[in-house]
C-alpha cells in the first residue's frame, strides 16, 4: 500500500506544482486585468462587465455539458483498463458534443441578451457585452475540452500554458485599451480577441500532440458517446448548481441592488476565492490519478491519499486565510482603492466558507472518481436552492453582507453533505491525529493574533511582518506537536526534484519530528 500511495502523490505533487504555479501566474494576470478595470473604469461598469462575465460562464458551462469533469475521468478509467480503443472514442465524441452545444448556446444568447439585459437586470449598457461575449463561447468551450483530454492522460502543462497565454494576452490589450484612451468596448474587445486566439493556439497544438487520428468518426450515435452523454450529464446539473454558488451571489445583488453594489462586491469576491486555489490544482490532477487507483479496487490507498493531501492543502492555505479574515480591510485597501473597504465584512465572511471548504479537502472529487454523479446532481440542487433562498431573504436587508452570509452557510452545507456521504461509502475522512493537531495549532495563532492587533491601527506593510511571526509559529509549534508524516517527506522530495533544490538537511531535521 505505501508504494502505491507514495507513487500516487508524488504524481499528484508534481502535477500539482505546475498547475499551483500556473494558476497563480494566471490568476495573478487575471486578477491585475481586474484592478485595472476597477480602477480605469467607473465602478457601475466594472459591474456591468462582472455580471456580463458570469452569464458567459453559465453559458460556458452549459456548453460544456458536464465533459470538464466526465471526460478525464472516462479517459482515466479506460486507461487503466488499457482499453486503447475507447479512450479514442471518449476523446472523438468529446469533442463533436462541445463544439455541437456551444454554437447552439452562442446563437441563443446572442438572440436573448435583450431580454436578458432589459428585463432581468434592467442594464441597457449590459446588451452590447451580450452580444459580443456570445461570440466566444465556443472558442471557450474548445479550451476547456482541450485542456480536460490532456487531464485524462495525467497532463496538466496544456492547461496551465494555454490558459495563461489568455489572461497574459486580455492583460496586454487591455493595457493597451487604457493607454490609448479607448472606451469600455475596448475592454470587452480586447477580453473576446484573447479567448478567440489562445483557442486556435491550443488547437494546432492539440493536433499535433494527439496519438491518434480523429478522422473518420461518424456524429451518429454510438455506444461510446451515449455513455459520455449519461455519465456527465447529471456532472452538468452538478457543476451547473455548483456554480451558482459562485454567481447567485454577484446575480442577485445585481437584481436586488445596482451594478455599483455588484462591483464592490467583487472587489472582495476574487480574493476569497484565492483560499480555493491549492484545493482546486491539487483536485485536478488528484482526479484522473485516484480514479486509476480506484479503477484497481484500492480503496484502502485512496484513503490515505486523501488524508495527507487534506492535510497539504490546508497547510499551504492557512496564510492566505490568515491575511483576509484577520485584516479584510487592509488588503481590499491596498489592492482596489479606499471605496472597497465597505466590501471587507463580505471579504472576511465568504473567507470562513472558503476555508471550511479546504478543511473537509477534496470530498466532491472522491465522490466523482467513485462514480457517485447521481448524489452529486442531488446535493448541489439541494444546496442550490437553499443558496437561492438565502440570498433572497438577506440580499434586500443586508446588501453584500447577506449574500457573503448566503454563499458560506451554502458552502458549509454542501461540503458537510458530501463528506457524510463519503465517509458512508468508504470511511474516507481526512482527521488524522496529525491534521486534528495542525487544525489546533491554527486555531491557537489566530486566536492569539486577533487578541493582539484587535486595537492596532494595522497598516499594509505591518501584514508582512504579522505574516512571517504566524508562519514561524506555526512550522515550530506543528513540529513539537510532531504533525508530520512520512508521506510528508515523500512529497518534500518530489518538490526538491521539481524546484532543482537539495532539502536532504531539512530532510534528516524533520524525520527526528516524526
Amino acid at each position: 500500500m505505501s508504494e502505491v500511495v507514495n507513487q500516487s502523490l508524488q504524481k499528484i505533487a508534481k502535477g500539482t506544482g505546475v498547475v499551483f504555479i500556473g494558476t497563480i501566474i494566471g490568476m495573478f494576470l487575471g486578477f491585475l486585468g481586474r484592478v485595472l478595470i476597477a480602477r480605469f473604469f467607473t465602478q457601475a461598469e466594472y459591474g456591468i462587465y462582472s455580471l456580463a462575465l458570469v452569464i458567459l460562464n453559465i453559458a460556458v458551462l452549459l456548453s460544456t455539458i458536464g465533459l470538464q469533469q466526465g471526460t478525464p475521468r472516462q479517459i482515466a478509467y479506460y486507461r487503466g483498463k488499457t482499453n486503447v480503443t475507447r479512450v479514442q472514442e471518449v476523446v472523438s465524441s468529446s469533442l463533436q458534443i462541445a463544439l455541437i452545444a456551444s454554437i447552439l448556446l452562442s446563437i441563443i444568447l446572442f438572440l436573448a441578451s435583450d431580454t436578458i439585459s432589459l428585463q432581468i437586470f434592467h442594464e441597457p449598457e449590459l446588451v452590447l457585452l451580450l452580444k459580443i461575449f456570445s461570440i466566444a463561447i465556443p472558442f471557450s468551450v474548445l479550451t476547456n475540452v482541450f485542456a480536460s483530454i490532456f487531464q485524462g492522460f495525467d497532463d496538466v502543462k496544456p492547461r496551465v500554458y494555454f490558459m495563461n497565454i489568455r489572461s497574459g494576452l486580455f492583460l496586454l490589450l487591455l493595457v493597451l485599451v487604457i493607454l490609448l484612451g479607448l472606451p469600455f468596448q475596448g475592454v470587452i474587445y480586447a477580453f473576446i480577441a484573447s479567448i478567440i486566439v489562445a483557442c486556435i493556439i491550443f488547437a494546432v497544438y492539440f493536433l499535433k500532440k494527439v496519438s491518434f487520428s480523429l478522422k473518420g468518426i461518424n456524429f451518429a450515435t454510438t455506444p461510446i458517446r451515449k455513455e459520455l452523454l449519461v455519465f456527465s450529464l447529471p456532472l452538468l446539473i452538478t457543476m451547473m448548481l455548483g456554480q451558482m454558488l459562485n454567481w447567485t451571489d454577484t446575480l442577485m445583488l445585481g437584481y436586488f441592488r445596482d451594478s455599483n453594489i455588484v462591483g464592490l462586491y467583487n472587489g472582495a469576491l476574487p480574493l476569497a476565492r484565492l483560499i480555493l486555489l491549492i484545493l482546486s490544482s491539487s483536485g485536478f490532477i488528484y482526479l484522473p490519478i485516484a480514479t486509476g487507483v480506484y479503477s484497481k479496487g484500492s480503496l484502502e490507498e485512496m484513503r490515505r491519499i486523501y488524508q495527507v493531501l487534506t492535510k497539504w492543502i490546508f497547510s499551504v492555505t492557512i496564510p492566505l486565510f490568515f491575511l483576509f479574515f484577520l485584516f479584510p480591510e487592509v488588503v481590499l485597501s491596498f489592492i482596489f482603492g479606499a471605496n472597497y473597504v465597505q466590501a471587507s465584512h463580505a471579504l472576511r465572511i465568504l473567507s470562513f466558507g472558503f476555508m471550511f471548504h479546504v478543511f473537509l479537502g477534496i470530498n466532491s472529487y472522491s465522490l466523482l472518481v467513485m462514480g457517485e454523479t447521481r448524489f452529486l446532481m442531488l446535493a448541489s440542487s439541494f444546496t442550490a436552492i437553499f443558496n437561492i433562498i438565502l440570498n433572497a431573504a438577506l440580499i434586500p436587508t443586508f446588501g453584500m453582507t447577506g449574500a457573503a452570509f448566503a454563499t458560506t452557510f451554502s458552502y458549509l452545507l454542501g461540503n458537510i453533505l458530501s463528506s457524510t456521504k463519503l465517509y458512508k461509502l468508504s470511511k474516507i475522512h481526512p482527521f488524522t491525529r496529525n491534521y486534528v493537531k495542525l487544525l489546533s495549532v491554527s486555531i491557537f495563532l489566530l486566536s492569539l493574533t486577533y487578541v493582539f492587533t484587535s486595537h492596532l491601527k494595522v497598516e499594509f506593510w505591518m501584514l508582512l511582518f504579522f505574516l512571517f511571526i504566524f508562519l514561524v509559529g506555526y512550522g515550530l509549534l506543528s513540529l513539537l506537536t510532531r504533525s508530520l508524516d512520512n508521506e510528508d517527506i515523500t512529497i518534500l522530495l518530489t518538490l526538491e526534484k521539481r524546484m532543482g533544490i537539495s532539502v536532504t538537511p531539512l530532510k534528516r531535521f524533520l524525520e527526528k519530528f516524526i
